[in-house]
C-alpha cells in the first residue's frame, strides 16, 4: 500500500496554495497553477504545510489520495523551481530549429516536421542536435517532450532517433551477428 498521500507538503516562502471548491490554485515565484481535485479528498493548509485527507479504504480512493498529493506537489515544485527535459537528436544531417512559434525538426523524412510550440513550454535549441524544454508544468512538459520524441523515437540497429539526454537504447545485432 502506497503511503504517499499522508506526506505532508511543506510550502516554501513565497507559495500561496488555496482552494476554491474542487480546484487548487498555487501561485509561485514562477506563475500561478490550477488543478481541479476529486470532492472525495480533503484538503487542508495550516502553518505553510498542505495535508489531504480520505474517508475510507478503498482501493479506488487509496490511488486518488496519492494522485492528488502527488499533482499539487508537482505543482508547488513547478512555480518555485520549473521543470526542464532535454532531447538530442543522434543522426547523421539530424537536426532542429526554432522560429517563430515553431520547432522545426529535420530527422530523415522527405519533408521537415513542424510542431506548433504549446503556450506553457519554453524551447531553447542551443545546438542543431539538442532541445532545451522548460516549464512550470510538469504534466504539460512530459506530454509535449514525449510528442517530439515520437517525431522519431530511437531504433534499437543505429540508435538513430530523437532521445531524451539519459536515457539508455539498448542496442540489438544486426542480421550478421550471431
Amino acid at each position: 500500500m502506497s503511503r504517499i498521500g499522508y506526506k505532508e507538503i511543506d510550502l516554501p516562502k513565497g507559495v500561496e496554495i488555496s482552494q476554491d471548491g474542487n480546484v487548487v490554485t498555487v501561485k509561485g515565484p514562477k506563475g500561478t497553477l490550477s488543478r481541479e481535485i476529486s470532492p472525495l479528498i480533503k484538503m487542508t493548509v495550516a502553518d505553510n504545510v498542505v495535508k489531504f485527507d480520505r474517508d475510507g479504504d478503498s482501493n479506488k480512493l487509496k490511488m486518488i489520495h496519492g494522485t492528488t498529493r502527488a499533482n499539487v506537489n508537482n505543482m508547488v515544485e513547478g512555480v518555485v523551481d520549473g521543470y526542464k527535459k532535454v532531447l538530442k537528436l543522434v543522426g547523421v544531417g539530424y537536426r532542429a530549429q526554432f522560429k517563430g512559434n515553431k520547432l522545426i525538426l529535420t530527422v530523415g523524412y522527405s519533408n521537415p516536421v513542424e510542431i506548433d510550440k504549446p503556450e506553457d513550454v519554453d524551447i531553447k535549441v542551443p545546438d542543431n542536435t539538442t532541445i532545451e524544454l522548460s516549464s512550470i508544468n510538469k504534466e504539460h512538459l512530459g506530454d509535449f517532450a514525449a510528442q517530439v520524441r515520437a517525431v522519431r523515437s530511437p531504433e534499437p540497429y543505429k540508435g538513430k532517433g530523437i532521445r531524451y539526454e539519459n536515457e539508455h537504447i539498448i542496442r540489438k545485432e544486426g542480421k550478421t551477428g550471431k
